[in-house]
């Protein structure tokens, strides 16, 4: 039998299957609301709870690089969508195959797949800009209102399921027929589909964007179908094409402002980035090293090749393609700042490494993977009390991130401070929603016995405010064991 990639989504769906009657924790019982009481809150708490699902899956892209560009597109959309309720949130999956889509809650995804065979920046957008329609028009929350027999574990496990392109779904539904049904019940309808288009195009012409990327991209992708036959993307199996939305896509698009875009060198550096990920290291480097004989001029080639190179550990060829790309104006700051402080750190020369971030960090300092990159290289170089200084003043304003808590944690550990340590990795495990973990290490910061009166109140504190969530994590849990 061949191996199992994702037993978790499994294991969770059947059992989603048997026990759907009992919602999870604090989340809407779908079976007893309609498509007009489904509120926003009520869908904010279920995305919250599939993004943790889809979290802990391996399939989930953890690259700050790449996030922060995702971001960074889809909050350009956001911005220019008229419609946009709330602040939408956008990460990557990492995937080969073509799937964009929607999350209660307003969290929106895309395989890193789709970045690859987007052929400019604007087709990209556009698949966002459709995603974002879906959410601007609540399409998603509509179609679970009226899934009466559809409980919110079994939703829960088939949208994170679908969501991380779960290649052992089939197998699921073998052993819980209603499995398939409920992905089914979950694709859009035709006319969902046609008022995201719309939307999509708005939306992409207000950020300046070719709206002609996104009839482009989908007039690909449905010329593309005749090879996939019974097995088709799924992002087709949840979006349904039809030529008539083709052709209404491209009547509206000839209705719009005509604009040539170029690509971002975020875009382009992305896209390497992802290119050297998804391939083995000797299929990367043949494959950059062909691209560049092609095209030598591609700045972004150039650096997707000293990624490969240093991911080989062939330090002075990569330190000699990062010495070119130095000479490019266009090369993005944070992708050049943090490929020199890797090479630095491999090379144990965490002061470079240090250097290179912070002149970085005062060019770009709204960039969060720069952030974490220099917290890392002060950790690695032997200076955890400046990472922790530098992690506190950030977690000011992001409080819900699990990357600094996580740094933070490891940074007080260098320090010996076992209060602080276990305290900011109880933070961690609470933002991936493990509160009985949390609750752990809450317990171990109390008995560490080096923390401060105010450490301890903050430590005693959570303790209280968690504590019922532990209990009923436990109950669950033995629930689960009979």
């Amino acid at each position: 039998m061949r191996p199992m990639k994702h037993r978790p989504f499994i294991f969770l769906l059947c059992f989603a299957l048997v026990a759907s009657t009992a919602p999870a924790l604090d989340l809407p019982d779908l079976g007893e609301v309609g498509a007009e009481e489904f509120s926003s809150a009520q869908e904010s708490q279920l995305g919250e709870e599939i993004m943790r699902e889809i979290r802990k899956d391996p399939a989930w892209l953890d690259d700050p690089l790449t996030e922060e560009y995702i971001n960074r597109l889809g909050q350009r959309l956001a911005a220019a969508s008229n419609d946009s309720p709330r602040k939408l949130g956008f990460f990557v999956v990492r995937n080969n195959t073509l799937n964009a889509f929607a999350l209660p809650g307003g969290y929106i995804g895309v395989h890193s797949g789709l970045i690859l065979a987007a052929q400019s920046e604007s087709e990209l957008a556009g698949v966002l800009g459709h995603e974002i329609g879906h959410v601007t028009q609540r399409h998603l929350a509509q179609l679970m209102g009226k899934q009466k027999k559809l409980g919110t574990a079994l939703m829960v496990a088939v949208l994170a399921a679908l969501a991380s392109g779960n290649s052992q779904m089939s197998e699921a539904a073998i052993m819980a027929s209603t499995a398939g049904a409920a992905q089914a019940q979950l694709a859009y309808s035709r006319d969902f589909e046609r008022e995201a288009d719309r939307v999509g195009l708005q939306t992409l012409e207000a950020a300046g964007f070719d709206v002609r990327g996104m009839a482009g991209f989908f007039e690909r992708l449905q010329r593309a179908t005749r090879l996939y036959e019974n097995n088709a993307p799924a992002y087709l199996r949840t979006h349904p094409l039809t030529t008539e939305r083709i052709a209404d896509m491209e009547n509206r698009v000839m209705g719009m402002r005509y604009r040539q875009v170029p690509d971002s060198a975020d875009f382009r550096y992305t896209r390497a980035r992802l290119r050297v990920q998804s391939l083995p290291a000797a299929d990367a480097l043949r494959t950059f090293t062909s691209l560049i004989e092609s095209t030598p001029g591609d700045d972004a080639l150039r650096y997707g090749l000293a990624l490969t190179q240093l991911r080989l550990g062939r330090l002075d060829e990569a330190a000699r393609e990062l010495a070119e790309l130095r000479r490019h104006a266009a090369a993005p700051p944070p992708f050049i700042a943090i490929l020199a402080s890797d090479l630095a750190m491999a090379r144990r020369d965490a002061a470079t490494a240090i250097e290179e971030l912070t002149a970085a960090s005062r060019k770009s300092p709204a960039s969060m993977s720069i952030s974490y990159a220099l917290a890392e290289a002060y950790i690695g170089g032997g200076r955890p009390q400046e990472a922790a200084r530098e992690v506190r003043r950030i977690l000011a304003g992001h409080g819900g991130d699990p990357r600094l808590w996580q740094l933070l944690s490891r940074a007080d550990a260098a320090l010996g401070k076992r209060a602080a340590r276990h305290r900011a990795q109880a933070e961690v495990y609470v933002l991936q929603g493990s509160y009985q973990a949390a609750f752990e290490q809450l317990e171990l910061a109390r008995k560490a016995g080096d923390g401060d009166f105010y450490e301890m109140s903050a430590i005693d504190a959570r303790l209280r405010e968690i504590r019922g969530r532990a209990q009923e994590e436990r109950r669950r849990a033995r629930k689960n064991e009979r």
